[in-house]
């Protein structure tokens, strides 16, 4: 297969990793009793392990390799156990819309940043100009997102969930790296997925214990929760993954910025959550960073 072919592919991958987390702050709203590091850890915890379940046989084939990497690996897997907490923390303060922009805007330019400083590398005028209709973008939708609160407690929750989310997009950028780097070290996307994936997971489950009875209240919230796991963390991060193999890590974080577009439109559309004009030309400069990334730059003759 041909590079052109497997970039193609890897790109269609992130953008349905990218729609699948899109729907987890709505689906989030549907069990308000939950606490959102309860959600944070049901869905990263048990999704997480389960990546590590069916890549088992890989990860017992290169453990060696593995294990050569193991400061990369606890790195990876402390920054995903990090990340659910704060990003579903961030939502729940401020809420589905800005949450989810500012922890998935902020990446790309954190990421690279890391690859700035981690591999010396430079980026394409293009990709430039991309991230910045993107990173323009979230802030106008961020900005949209606060006019509709008042108050002063209300305006100290957004404050809170943007710092939060800036927090989330520092340790998913961080975790993303880790991966794409345990992946050009000769190691199969399904064993560096399935090893820092499982580390992450095993670190969460002390606080799904500790924080995760209320999924036991109701079956919608027990649904929230079986979804969350499966549906947009299992299969999502596999679609991920096959989609880092095949791109940097700061492309696919880019492509990403399509989840706070389909999170803005769902909790428009199920949930209410209002979006202003300025909001809306905001996920339009989104959309544009997408399209500026994923079409690929004419060779000259």
């Amino acid at each position: 297969m041909s590079s052109e072919n497997n970039q193609f592919l890897g790109m269609c991958a992130v953008i349905i990793a990218a729609v699948l987390w899109g729907t987890t702050g709505v689906s989030a709203a549907f069990a308000p009793e939950v606490s959102p590091i309860a959600i944070g850890a049901m869905a990263m915890g048990v999704g997480g392990l389960l990546q590590t379940a069916i890549a088992a046989k890989t990860i017992r084939l290169y453990r060696f390799n593995l294990y050569t990497q193991w400061k990369y690996l606890l790195c990876g897997g402390i920054s995903i156990a990090i990340y659910p907490l704060v990003f579903y923390a961030s939502m729940r303060l401020a809420g589905v819309t800005i949450g989810t922009v500012v922890s998935i805007g902020s990446a790309p330019l954190l990421s690279a940043v890391i690859e700035a400083i981690m591999e010396k590398a430079r980026f394409s005028t293009k990709w430039i100009i991309g991230a910045s209709l993107g990173i323009i973008g979230i802030i106008l939708l961020s900005v949209a997102g606060q006019g509709h609160h008042t108050n002063t407690a209300q305006h100290s929750n957004v404050i809170l969930g943007v710092c939060l989310g800036l927090l989330s997009g520092l340790t998913y950028a961080l975790y993303s790296w880790v991966a794409r780097y345990l992946m050009l070290q000769r190691i199969p996307s399904k064993a560096a997925m399935g090893s820092i994936f499982g580390i992450g997971g095993l670190l969460l489950m002390p606080v799904l214990f500790a924080t995760g009875s209320a999924f036991l209240n109701s079956w919608t919230n027990a649904s929230v929760g079986i979804y969350m796991a499966l549906v947009p963390m299992f299969i999502g991060y596999l679609c991920f993954g096959y989609g880092l193999a095949r791109i940097a890590a700061s492309t696919a974080i880019t492509i990403t910025l399509l989840e706070p577009i389909v999170a803005a439109l769902l909790a428009v559309i199920i949930i209410k959550e209002n979006l202003s004009l300025l909001g809306w030309f905001g996920v339009t400069l989104v959309f544009a960073c997408l399209v500026c990334v994923i079409t690929p730059t004419r060779k000259k003759k």
